[in-house]
């Protein structure tokens, strides 16, 4: 090999590793750019729940504070004590309330949802393409415009004041966006499972509980996280039906605790945050669970 081979050999090599070098630079600072942007987003999105843990174990004069004050200069555990047990108010028996009607609603979104999502996506009958499309533009519906013939039906029959209005209904197909993501998910699974089953001489009913059901946990427990915040939250429901003290569930319980002793911010702060915490344990237990649901419902075969 010539001296000019030599130079041009360990030229070309120079220029391939200054621009390995140059691309490996720019993903990390593409990566360290994504990175800091989803920081900041996630850090947005925590404030509010910080601030409100760091307001709940403030005292009264504090939380009033302007500027107001990051770290509390007194600390007061005691303070989510006296707001669950505060004179007047019933937050033991409206946490259980709220409990019994999520636990009842929860069972019949994932039942009957399921149920409706296996027959839209395996069972071939006259119309159901149809009545799928109409199902999911139901979701196109303003709660507003049911409101009252609800609200009529439930008075006639005796259901006001009572958990039946925010219960019942959820036995009943489970609600639109439930059986679309369900539906999605059967859609996934081999037909092969299903066509031996038939050869063992199992039902329909025994093919959903059995194969169907086990098969897409990922994509119950994301229905389960859905329907269980949307329940634990739910003002809009129980402000209607219910009216009597003693059926108020949690968040109707925040709300009357505000109207009537607006001034106590870091009680309210407390209870808020007492209220937060099931929502966050359920899902960070479900999470791993809860994005690959979401993933696989939105991809058909």
């Amino acid at each position: 090999m010539t001296t000019l081979d030599q130079r041009m050999s360990t030229a070309a090599q120079s220029a391939a590793a200054h621009y390995r070098a140059r691309r490996t630079r720019g993903r990390m600072l593409r990566a360290l750019f994504v990175y800091l942007v989803l920081s900041v987003v996630g850090f947005i999105f925590v404030l509010p729940l910080l601030w409100m843990m760091l307001t709940s174990i403030k005292t009264a004069q504090e939380a009033f504070y302007f500027p107001p004050t990051i770290i509390p200069r007194e600390v007061h555990f005691d303070n989510f004590v006296k707001a669950w047990t505060y004179p007047g108010m019933q937050f033991t028996r409206w946490m259980w309330n709220t409990v019994y009607i999520s636990v009842f609603v929860l069972t019949g979104v994932l039942l009957t949802s399921s149920l409706c999502a296996y027959g839209f996506a395996r069972i071939r009958f006259p119309g159901r393409d149809f009545w799928f499309i109409a199902t999911i533009a139901s979701i196109m519906l303003p709660p507003q415009v049911t409101l009252i013939p609800l609200y009529v039906l439930f008075y006639k029959i005796g259901w006001l004041n009572t958990f039946q209005p925010l219960i019942i209904p959820a036995w009943f197909g489970g609600g639109a966006i439930n059986i679309f993501l369900l539906r999605q998910f059967f859609l996934q699974l081999p037909v092969e499972l299903e066509d031996a089953a038939y050869i063992d001489g199992a039902t329909r009913l025994q093919i959903w509980g059995r194969i169907f059901l086990p098969l897409s946990l990922p994509a119950l427990l994301t229905v389960a996280i859905f329907t269980f915040q949307a329940t634990w939250n739910d003002f809009y429901g129980p402000l209607i039906y219910l009216t009597g003290r003693d059926k108020y569930t949690l968040v109707i319980g925040m709300n009357l605790f505000n109207s009537q002793f607006g001034s106590e911010v870091h009680y309210m702060m407390a209870i808020a945050f007492l209220m937060t915490i099931p929502m966050i344990i359920v899902f960070f237990v479900a999470q791993r669970y809860f994005v690959g649901g979401i993933v696989l419902s939105g991809v058909n075969r």
